[in-house]
């Protein structure tokens, strides 16, 4: 297990909207074990000595690359790190298996490749195969003798993967399934082996999943695809032809396609979270490196404020969503060991741990790649002339970025998705949202409590974080009754909601790992870190405001409207706070360490 300290009453997913979280009860990165930093160091040390020398072979995909460092990366037991050791793998927990993917999430086109093959690629099968198709596939996965791919979206079906079109109708004999269609956006589609493609059977309402080897034959490539970044991952067209799949390769039962499809989904905006974060760590230190290289009007471009500025900013977003990404990632593995020891299997503790944690899986995937946009942007402005340049590092970061906030479900799906899971959670009892949000309700109407002044260590951020979630509260409450079922098409309303969520809970992780780091070290050895919670909350404030008041505004008028605004106004007040000073205390941090240090 990777943390210390176990929470007395585990929270449920959602339920940080509504419940308070114990400090000691997160786990946070500076809590990583030896075994874990090792682990961290192999893969650190994997990009450093076989990727980032062949970053222009593998851009210009030079025929077998890919595929030689996927073995090589097979060889350390990078492809076997979450398997169980029954198949050939190294069964790590979830936090090392988070950690992993961050590290190799600064490897480009390769950490798409990877992280395609490990999840994607064997998770379908890991988690939803019988027995017999775990012993024949799994082994063959982990150690890299074969490559995966998984075949989802199609053409006319993207966002809505259900509306897919490929067929698969048993043949006469019974012994096959004979799969016709077309599959578009497949990564690793040039050298995979084997295949998890999603087909309806027959005129099924739903989806189907099939193992399907490229060996069957039936199957052919488009040529790659050319692509604005993560040009050296392999991207292709997959077209099945009369492809006859043996009846024993139907994945799970028949129509729980689209259910793996959603769990596996889920599992993968968890880790690209954490890749976005392992990639953006790469390109702030680069850029905090470049600035103290580069001079101008005769002095580092370090010492001038509105680079301090853009260095500290790129700093306190990527400690923050980290915070968010291993808290949330210490929720799930506490929820697998609970359901295991509950007398679950371990395959569908994991599915059921993720699945339980969802919304904070969709809230991760939005806030990991827009942090990562945000510090490639500035990564390419902070050098300038030369960011623009293919010759510098900055050119690669930013186009390889932008995919991000379309992988694994667009942002904007994952922002509705994140209310719509809250509020069905709610509808079936799950999550009590109604009651708090009657409650704020009636606060509006009474006098303020001002209380006693409260001057201990984080009792001002504590105040501010029970505050965004009355403003959540209210908000999403309010939109819920008055909109009612029109809500699911408001979707600009929804997104103003989704973005408050974010908002907090990002907030409130940051808070939490700051305290709990002051709690190991003292609160002087945390001083920067301190600084980077309070800019980020206070940041946070105004664009909860924001957002409540877009939402309030769209949908109410009157004293109504006048009221929820006048506690929207309350509930995102903060004090007085010099943001400027906490930025260059943090950048002058950054550039004395000279690379990324927190």
């Amino acid at each position: 297990m990777a943390t210390e300290t176990k929470p007395t009453t585990a929270l449920k997913g959602g339920e940080f909207l509504i419940k308070e979280t114990e400090a000691q009860s997160i786990f946070i990165p500076e809590q990583w074990n030896e075994e874990q930093k090792m682990i961290a160091q192999s893969c650190a040390d994997f990009l450093t000595q076989e990727v980032y020398p062949n970053i222009e072979k593998i851009d210009a995909q030079e025929p077998g690359l890919i595929v030689k460092l996927l073995n090589k990366a097979a060889d350390l037991g990078l492809l076997g790190l979450s398997v169980p050791e029954q198949y050939g793998g190294f069964e790590k927990d979830f936090v090392t298996g988070m950690l992993a993917t961050e590290v190799l999430g600064a490897g480009y086109s390769f950490a798409v490749a990877i992280s395609a093959h490990t999840g994607i690629g064997t998770l379908p099968i890991l988690y939803y195969g019988n027995e017999a198709q775990k012993k024949k596939y799994i082994p063959k996965l982990a150690s890299g003798e074969w490559k995966a791919c998984y075949c989802l979206t199609e053409p006319s079906a993207g966002s809505d993967a259900n509306s897919g079109k490929t067929k698969a109708i048993l043949s006469a004999d019974g012994k096959h399934y004979i799969l016709n269609g077309q599959k578009m956006w497949i990564t690793n589609g040039g050298f995979a082996d084997v295949f998890t493609v999603f087909a309806k059977i027959d005129n099924d309402e739903n989806l189907s999943a099939f193992i399907v080897e490229k060996s069957f034959g039936g199957i052919t490539l488009n040529p790659e695809e050319h692509k604005m970044g993560i040009k050296g991952s392999s991207t292709r067209q997959v077209f099945f032809n009369d492809c006859k799949v043996p009846v024993e390769n139907l994945l799970s039962d028949r129509q729980n396609g689209f259910k793996i499809a959603v769990n596996i989904l889920n599992l993968g905006r968890v880790k690209l979270g954490a890749a976005a974060i392992g990639a953006a760590k790469q390109v702030a230190t680069k850029a905090i490196q470049y600035a103290n290289e580069r001079n101008q009007f005769g002095r580092p471009i370090s010492k001038y404020g509105a680079i301090r500025y853009k260095l500290a900013e790129q700093a306190i977003r990527i400690y923050a969503v980290e915070a968010a990404v291993y808290r949330a990632s210490q929720n799930i593995e506490d929820a697998i060991i609970a359901l295991e020891a509950g007398g679950m299997e371990k395959g569908k503790a994991m599915l059921k741990g993720v699945e339980q944690f969802a919304p904070e899986a969709a809230i991760l995937k939005v806030a990991g790649s827009e942090a990562l946009d945000y510090v490639v942007d500035e990564g390419v402005q902070i050098y300038g002339g030369m960011g623009y340049s293919a010759d510098a590092p900055m050119d690669r970061a930013y186009r390889d970025s932008r995919i991000n906030r379309i992988f694994e479900g667009t942002n904007e799906i994952n922002r509705m998705l994140t209310v719509d899971m809250m509020l069905k959670r709610a509808m079936k009892g799950e999550l009590d949202l109604m009651g708090p949000a009657t409650k704020i309700a009636g606060e509006l109407m009474s006098i303020p409590d001002l209380g006693g002044e409260d001057t201990t260590l984080f009792s001002a951020e504590k105040k501010y974080l029970k505050n965004f979630k009355k403003a959540v509260l209210m908000v999403a409450g309010s939109a819920a009754q008055k909109l009612m079922m029109e809500l699911s098409k408001e979707q600009e309303v929804l997104m103003n909601i989704a973005d408050m969520l974010i908002d907090l809970y990002v907030s409130e992780s940051v808070q939490l790992r700051v305290e709990k780091l002051v709690s190991m070290h003292g609160e002087k050895n945390c001083q920067e870190q301190i600084d980077i919670m309070r800019v980020y909350l206070n940041d946070a404030a105004d664009r909860i405001h924001k957002n409540g008041k877009e939402a309030i505004n769209s949908y109410s008028s009157g004293d109504e409207q006048r009221m929820m605004l006048m506690g929207l106004k309350r509930f995102t007040k903060t004090e007085p706070f010099n943001a400027k000073d906490a930025r260059r205390r943090v950048a002058a941090k950054l550039i004395s360490e000279n690379k990324y240090c927190y």
